[in-house]
């Protein structure tokens, strides 16, 4: 495969990258068919009876080279590269003007800038009076405290002088009494492979690669609500409404809102995370080396 390295923003430095915080890693099933689109021809879609993988990766950085910042990263699916799958990100949104213009030109993301509104809300809930040893050992068995925390994260993305709701992700946090240490998880190390590129600001496809260091445990799926289609009463059940709310969904621009609402099937957080963004690398003779990528 023959490579080019792509040039490093000045503000961010020379690669690698260090952005340390936390992350929720969710993964959904997406029907292949809405996500085919968004994707570069020359990949071969990873997909199984009609569905690929995608989801978010959803975090929350306190050091990173353009400071502290959150940011949601919208994976439409994954596509083949041997030996191994890479994920192909439909849309990146941040608070960050630095991020997002890093992420457009050094990296070839879809990135865009978008505000991140949170609210924490104390919850409650009863302890667990069943224990299975396997949840035990990923952590979502043992002894919950009653009190823990609702967060909810409502994500809107700016469009110049406008501004549009892409969705709600509410997370539920239960900590536990004691065992703080055990409750976060073991301590991994893991790669996560991805393409960009083929967008306005930078037309070459890319390859590049995340390692990550953190404490990792398996939680509940986060709750996702989308925008409204349109204004619409809660006793209207009319066909109007339902086309309405179809041919929202059916618009390219809100893919990235169809991705988020599919079926969520599992869901990982990143605490004490360090991940380490390598140099991206400029792909050129990759699919004519390799005919199994492509479909």
């Amino acid at each position: 495969m023959d490579v080019g390295e792509a040039k490093c923003s000045f503000s961010y430095g020379k690669p690698p990258w260090i952005f340390k915080g936390r992350a929720l890693y969710q993964l959904h099933l997406v029907k292949a068919a809405t996500v085919r689109s968004c994707i570069p021809k020359e990949f071969r879609l990873v997909q199984a009876f009609g569905y690929t993988l995608g989801g978010f990766f959803l975090a929350s950085y306190d050091d990173s080279p353009a400071g502290v910042f959150d940011e949601l990263v919208v994976i439409a699916g994954l596509v083949w590269s041997p030996p191994t799958s890479c994920a192909w990100a439909a849309k990146v949104l941040v608070n960050s003007n630095a991020a997002c213009d890093h992420g457009r030109k050094e990296v070839g993301l879809p990135s865009q800038v978008a505000r991140f509104s949170k609210r924490i809300t104390a919850v409650s809930r009863q302890p667990k009076t069943k224990h299975s040893p396997f949840l035990n050992v990923i952590g979502m068995n043992a002894a919950f405290s009653n009190r823990g925390d609702q967060i909810n994260v409502q994500v809107t993305e700016i469009m110049g002088q406008a501004a549009k709701d892409t969705c709600n992700v509410n997370l539920t946090t239960f900590v536990p009494a004691l065992d703080v240490d055990k409750w976060m998880g073991p301590a991994i190390k893991m790669s996560l492979p991805s393409f960009s590129g083929r967008t306005e600001y930078h037309p070459d496809l890319i390859k590049y690669s995340c390692q990550i260091d953190c404490r990792v445990r398996a939680v509940h799926p986060a709750i996702v609500s989308g925008p409204s289609p349109m204004p619409m009463n809660d006793n209207d059940q009319s066909p109007m409404k339902n086309q309405a709310a179809k041919e929202f969904m059916d618009n390219e621009q809100n893919l990235s809102i169809a991705v988020m609402l599919s079926k969520p099937i599992f869901a990982l957080e990143f605490s004490s995370m360090k991940m380490q963004v390598e140099a991206p690398v400029v792909v050129s003779n990759y699919f004519k080396n390799n005919p199994l990528a492509t479909s």
